[in-house]
């Protein structure tokens, strides 16, 4: 992230989202507090209002109690007949109408029918209404049916059901029912003192989710889904927020003490919120102004800072391409900081640049006096001249074996002083060993074997020369000329994905710890036995980094009478890459 977008990050870390904070934090925590003294104030209501339901039925389920334990029902019902008698029917309408919200009533015997007052047609098939199988399943128990439930809120006059089954006093076996009808002001005069805020309602809804009374008198008989209707269902204070009639509103509910109702309190969340408004609106221009302070803050004082950065920025990536230019500066009375920046950066630039060049001449001349060094130790480039008339004189007297050896001598050199060629054939490196093996087995005789392993497919690669001989040279004097049984050295190429392992293997009795932790340094190590030898390992695997670079070079694994692995790694290169190694 760019430094003039931290900055102003850190601005509104700082400031913008504080302010930001502070104010949602207030609105929120204040509408939370109206929200829940509002959800205490309709916990309240809905009490009185579910005391008050209570009551008033509770006194026709006492009209309804009193009235079919009378032995005018009794007998009737028992009769299974229609009542035609005047006074029989005064004497059954004296026990049941005497209330003023009762409309009407029916009771029916097991076979129907028996006797009506002023009720209308829809009740005559019993066994129609949706509430007939609460009413069988209750069991003399009185069954309520509000103007939602019953169908009626979308006529002219809704009405209360009231309805149970009548058992005989004696042997309380069914013997008919009862359904009385009450006027709807009932549940009017119920509701209507509950108090509720502006835009709020009361519903009475029963479990399966419909609307048995709405004090608005608008969406009587409509199914809701309040969540509260379910069994497992809890809430801490009976409140929540949830969508009613498309709009977000806060609900209270209450489980009623009837059967199945619930009473349901509901206002909208923008009446709710809005005492809120005010804490909003000053929360908002408070973030206006800290923003407004930001840019600001940022137009005058970090632009002129960022434009000082960015130069010099943009200075020390031509600098990481090696273009040292000078980063324009402004010309001001006045420097500051800011101004410094550019102009120290511009005399820093100059003395890195004169310093790399002077580094580059340096570089370039000891790396050269280094190769050179290194190659002149192991080079013996003065005496070839001289090998080809000790051959001739070792063939004229007839001694073969003397003849090999000059021969042997003699390819050996070549490779030495080949033309400054410094990169050879695997296939070269290697008989140029074969050549230096078949020397020394003049030498040592029968006291040691070798083999060697170079892929066919190996053979066209190239690599530094003159790195497996010096190795094989190290082997032979200080692991195998010791030994009292037979040596053994085997010389073998692999391949990995980008390089070459050349492995140098041999039964020697191996290097202690102290020779492996010293052989790359001499301090503290004066034994004569190993220090050509270190000078002769160091020599390959410094000759292998000039050249290829720091992941080539040499490694040594040994341990005390287990033998010895030398492993050389470099570079897959083949003959049409050569050029391009030594550019």
């Amino acid at each position: 992230m760019k430094l003039r977008r931290k900055i102003m990050l850190a601005n509104i870390l700082l400031v913008f989202i504080p302010v930001i904070a502070m104010g949602t934090i207030s609105y929120f925590n204040f509408s939370n507090t109206i929200t829940t003294k509002s959800s205490n104030f309709y916990w309240i209501s809905l009490l009185e209002t579910d005391r008050k339901l209570s009551y008033a039925l509770n006194e026709i389920n006492s009209i309804s109690n009193s009235a079919i334990t009378q032995s005018v029902i009794q007998q009737t019902l028992k009769m299974q007949t229609d009542i035609t008698d005047y006074d029989l029917k005064q004497k059954i309408n004296i026990l049941l109408i005497n209330h003023p919200m009762v409309h009407s009533f029916r009771l029916y015997s097991r076979n129907g029918l028996v006797y009506s007052y002023n009720s209308s047609d829809s009740l005559v098939d019993l066994r129609a209404q949706p509430w007939y199988d609460a009413m069988e399943a209750a069991d003399g128990v009185p069954i309520w049916s509000g103007p939602g439930e019953n169908g009626s809120s979308s006529e002219s006059q809704p009405i209360l059901i009231h309805s149970r089954v009548i058992k005989d006093y004696y042997s309380l076996e069914d013997i008919g029912s009862i359904v009385i009808e009450l006027k709807a002001n009932l549940l009017d005069q119920v509701f209507w003192e509950t108090a509720t805020m502006e835009q709020g309602n009361i519903l009475l809804i029963n479990k399966a989710g419909t609307i048995v009374y709405d004090k608005s008198g608008e969406n009587n008989g409509e199914a809701v889904s309040f969540p509260f209707l379910n069994d497992n269902y809890e809430s801490a204070n009976n409140s929540f927020i949830d969508k009613y009639n498309g709009v977000k509103s806060s609900i209270t509910y209450l489980k009623s003490q009837q059967s199945d109702w619930y009473l349901a309190a509901i206002t909208p969340t923008t009446v709710l919120q809005a005492e809120s408004i005010p804490i909003r609106n000053t929360a908002i221009l408070l973030a206006a102004f800290s923003l407004i302070s930001a840019i600001l803050f940022d137009r005058f004082f970090v632009d002129r800072l960022i434009r000082r950065i960015n130069s010099t920025v943009s200075g020390m990536r031509l600098v990481e391409q090696r273009q040292f230019k000078q980063i324009a500066t402004e010309q001001t009375s006045r420097i500051d900081e800011a101004d410094m920046l550019p102009l120290g950066f511009n005399r820093m630039s100059a003395q890195i640049e004169e310093l790399l060049k002077q580094i580059e001449i340096e570089q370039s001349m000891k790396k050269e006096a280094e190769l050179q060094a290194l190659v002149s130790q192991i080079n013996p480039h003065f005496i070839y001249n001289s090998l080809e008339s000790i051959n001739s004189m070792a063939v004229l007297q007839g001694n073969k074996d003397i003849s090999k050896m000059v021969i042997s001598l003699g390819r050996l050199l070549r490779i030495s002083i080949s033309e400054n060629k410094e990169l050879i054939t695997l296939q070269t490196e290697f008989e140029h060993v074969k050549h230096y093996m078949n020397i020394q087995k003049f030498r040592f005789e029968d006291k040691f074997e070798y083999t060697f392993d170079l892929p066919e497919h190996l053979k066209s690669y190239v690599t530094q020369k003159l790195i497996v001989q010096p190795i094989v040279e190290n082997a032979l004097y200080y692991a195998i000329e010791p030994m009292e049984q037979k040596g053994f050295i085997h010389v073998q190429a692999t391949e990995g994905n980008q390089e070459i392992w050349i492995d140098i293997i041999d039964n020697g009795p191996g290097f202690s710890e102290e020779v492996l932790q010293n052989l790359w340094t001499n301090a503290n190590f004066n034994r004569s036995k190993y220090k050509d030898s270190s000078v002769g390992l160091r020599n390959v695997h410094e000759r292998i980094r000039i050249r290829f670079g720091a992941p080539y070079g040499m490694m040594i694994c040994s341990s005390p009478g287990y033998g010895s692995t030398i492993r050389i790694r470099v570079p897959k290169i083949l003959p049409t890459q050569e050029n391009m190694v030594n550019q």
